[in-house]
């Protein structure tokens, strides 16, 4: 990859340093950047054999659900070897300054809180919490579910061996009251970043088609160009990791 023009650079850390509500839109590409691997990657090897719908349905559980337990506990045993990186950090620290800050991100894994934001908005789930498959109320952190003599583990609430991994699996609604909280925080920003996602999944890419179309001054930092790269107001072609700790804190060598 070339060297960021100046200019682009200059103009995308001015919009930054000027907006008063910005909202930043993540997506596996700063996960990945933290040694995670994306969904499909982490079919790999006792679970090659596998396809998604064979792990990630709720037909999938309702089958086999110690299968679906074991292979997201595998997913949770990756992310105890990796640590948010510095896209995470420099997001933190943009809700450090900018207090009405929001991060509406795709990713499961926690990073965007752990790194310090207060402002999330996880719309796929969070895949360090468990929620009863039956429905019960109530979410419950991976490390305060006790080894107990059923896979999947029981229900604090009902009982059964129901705890399932609180994400959105495939063919599952968003949760709506967070998707409502998302379209909101578009409605209300002034500045909208989008980092780390090629607009692929929905509905969560129709936010950020949602903030081009309302006028919306649109940051974008991907390595490769997307559906939105020729309508955002900067396109920068870069790793999140390598550029935004330049645009939100400076000091960092230039990207390149």
């Amino acid at each position: 990859m070339n060297t960021l023009p100046d200019d682009l650079i200059s103009k995308a850390q001015s919009l930054i340093a000027a907006s008063r509500r910005p909202v930043v839109f993540s997506g596996a590409g700063v996960s990945k950047e933290s040694g995670i691997p994306t969904f499909r990657d982490a079919l790999e090897g006792l679970w090659a054999k596998y396809e998604p719908e064979e792990l990630a349905t709720p037909q999938a559980f309702e089958r086999q659900p110690e299968l679906v337990w074991n292979f997201y506990q595998h997913r949770r045993d990756t992310l105890k070897d990796c640590q948010p990186n510095p896209a995470h950090y420099a997001i933190a620290a943009l809700e450090r300054d900018k207090p009405e800050t929001i991060v509406i991100t795709q990713n499961v894994d926690g990073f965007h809180q752990q790194a310090g934001n207060q402002n999330v908005i996880p719309l796929h789930g969070n895949i360090r919490e468990n929620r009863c498959y039956y429905g019960c109320p109530g979410e419950w952190p991976q490390e305060a579910v006790p080894e107990g003599d059923t896979v999947p583990p029981r229900c604090p609430q009902c009982g059964e061996s129901s705890l399932r991994p609180n994400v959105v699996w495939f063919g599952e609604m968003l949760n709506p009251a967070l998707m409502e909280a998302a379209i909101e925080a578009v409605d209300q920003c002034d500045t909208f970043i989008i980092v780390g996602t090629s607009g692929a999944v929905q509905p969560a890419a129709s936010l950020a088609l949602k903030a081009l179309e309302e006028g919306k001054t649109v940051i974008e930092i991907n390595p490769d160009a997307t559906m939105y790269s020729e309508r955002a107001t900067v396109f920068l072609p870069a790793r999140a990791a390598q550029v935004l700790p330049l645009l939100i804190l400076g000091g960092m060598e230039r990207p390149c």
